[in-house]
């Protein structure tokens, strides 16, 4: 079975690594598709996000990186995909996830939401604390992937 993990990842981090891990054994193709939020201001272009997590991905046989933009069930139709894994940080990750769920399943009634609860050391991690963390010079190093770290070095004119 084919499945759908989504997000922004800008920039892909542990956390989303540790859940696409985890559903790789659980399912026989996980789809990591980069999406962009019109709500949000990005870093890295499409394009680098695709690379960052293709380079994060690697050594996982079952795992396949696109991108895409519109409806999330439009991208799920064309693919053949009927199931979305999304991970869960907090209460007000599941508020946010049941809507977007919810208007998923109102537009494809085939479509299933499974989420899935972050690993502990992970519970706190997201792409915008390390960005915050990373601008203002404190140790992100150990919150990415390595070929991300070096990406935000690169970025913010270190190393």
């Amino acid at each position: 079975m084919k499945v759908l993990y989504t997000g922004s990842f800008d920039p892909i981090t542990l956390g989303h690594l540790d859940i696409i891990k985890r559903i790789s054994k659980k399912f026989d193709t996980v789809v990591v598709t980069v999406f962009n939020n019109k709500e949000k201001k990005y870093w890295f272009s499409i394009e680098e996000r695709c690379e960052m997590v293709r380079g994060a991905v690697e050594g996982l046989k079952n795992v396949e990186v696109d991108y895409t933009e519109g409806l999330v069930v439009d991208y799920c139709e064309r693919n053949g995909i009927s199931i979305i894994v999304r991970g869960l940080r907090a209460v007000s990750d599941y508020e946010y996830e049941l809507a977007i769920s919810s208007i998923n399943k109102h537009l494809k009634q085939e479509l299933e939401t499974f989420f899935l609860v972050a690993s502990p050391q992970y519970s706190f991690l997201s792409s915008s604390m390390v960005k915050d963390v990373a601008e203002h010079g404190g140790h992100f190093e150990d919150l990415v992937p390595e070929n991300v770290a070096q990406n935000i070095n690169r970025l913010l004119g270190r190393k």
